[in-house]
């Protein structure tokens, strides 16, 4: 919240806009229409993005009563006030909505044919069948996967980089350590994990928004020997 506010209240107190002069000004001849106009659609687009519904006629009055230190309708600190609640809320109405889009998602998903889930709402679908071990929890396997969100979005791929990972099975997020168990060696299945089972509410860096159901395509290539179990059986 805080990365939007500030770009905010540095923008109120650094330029003037008036909705006459840009439109008198609309081939931007000048450089104060140009750049005038560049601050408006970057503070916009940052807003839309946060997903606020801003009175276009109130901001325009509050930036230039900042801008030409004229009596505002509120101090500093109740307009900062303002703003972070506005925030705040925004964040809380959209996590809302991400959280009943993945429900809807998963309730839907579940339904479909060939479609299995756990009691921890694992969902999986088996893509290729095999006879070999299951890997335990304190194994290491090795694996070529794809991870992609419901919208096709891929954020990883041990494909693309052209070589199977090394994973071991208690140093990664729950759907995984789950699902990885139910496979023999040899399988291929897809996983459909659901965000408390992989990054909750919070998402994770840019590409992994918050309440995201992670779908992996996972290939079990193997499972990964221990070196000092190897020197035991030599021994």
């Amino acid at each position: 919240m805080k990365r939007w506010v500030i770009p905010f209240c540095l923008f109120l107190a650094a330029m003037t806009v008036q909705a006459k002069g840009i439109r008198e000004e609309i081939e931007f001849t000048g450089d104060k229409a140009r750049v005038s106009y560049a601050f408006g659609m970057t503070v916009g687009g940052d807003l839309q993005q946060a997903g606020m519904e801003i009175d276009y006629v109130a901001f325009v009055e509050g930036l230039k009563s900042a801008m030409e230190q004229e009596q505002t309708l509120m101090d500093k600190n109740e307009a900062r006030e303002v703003v972070q609640e506005a925030f705040q809320a925004s964040v809380r109405k959209r996590s809302e909505a991400l959280r009943l889009q993945e429900e809807l998602f998963l309730a839907e998903n579940a339904a479909r044919s060939g479609v299995r889930a756990t009691e921890s709402g694992l969902q999986y679908e088996v893509l290729e069948a095999s006879e070999g071990v299951k890997p335990a929890l304190t194994d290491v396997v090795l694996v070529h996967y794809e991870g992609r969100l419901v919208d096709g979005t891929v954020f990883d791929s041990s494909y693309d980089r052209g070589n199977p990972e090394q994973i071991p099975l208690n140093m990664v997020i729950p759907g995984w350590s789950e699902g990885l168990q139910l496979m023999n060696v040899g399988s291929k299945y897809r996983l459909f994990i659901p965000s408390r089972m992989a990054y909750g509410e919070r998402g994770a860096g840019q590409f992994i928004p918050p309440y995201s159901t992670l779908i992996f395509t996972i290939e079990l290539l193997g499972i990964v020997e221990d070196e000092d179990d190897d020197e035991e059986d030599d021994d």
